[in-house]
């Protein structure tokens, strides 16, 4: 069985691309917060300076393996540690999973 690959990557809905952008822009202001230039962050993490652009403008076609190596370049790659730590919804799910049935 052949798995075929969509030519286009399907848009996010409005909510996730204004998260994306505002990440790309706290990518932005810790590099410009070290005084770094783009050129340097780029050359670092291995990418092009249109490349860091896009990721700073939180572009969805770059690859997060792209984010990750930006993100180590500014020292930030410990963050996304948090990312997804706290799942109300999966523990409550889990729980009542384990929740013994009640016989009726």
């Amino acid at each position: 069985m052949m798995i075929v690959m969509p030519k286009k990557a399907p848009s996010l809905i409005l909510a996730q691309q204004r998260l994306l952008e505002e990440f790309g822009g706290r990518l932005r202001l810790a590099r410009k917060r070290r005084r770094l230039a783009m050129q340097m962050v780029a050359a670092r993490a291995g990418v092009s300076r249109q490349t860091l652009y896009k990721v700073e403008h939180g572009d969805a076609s770059v690859t997060l393996g792209t984010y990750m190596r930006v993100l180590a370049v500014l020292g930030l790659e410990r963050d996304v540690e948090r990312l997804a730590t706290d799942d109300p919804l999966g523990r409550r799910l889990q729980d009542l999973a384990l929740e013994p049935r009640s016989k009726s």
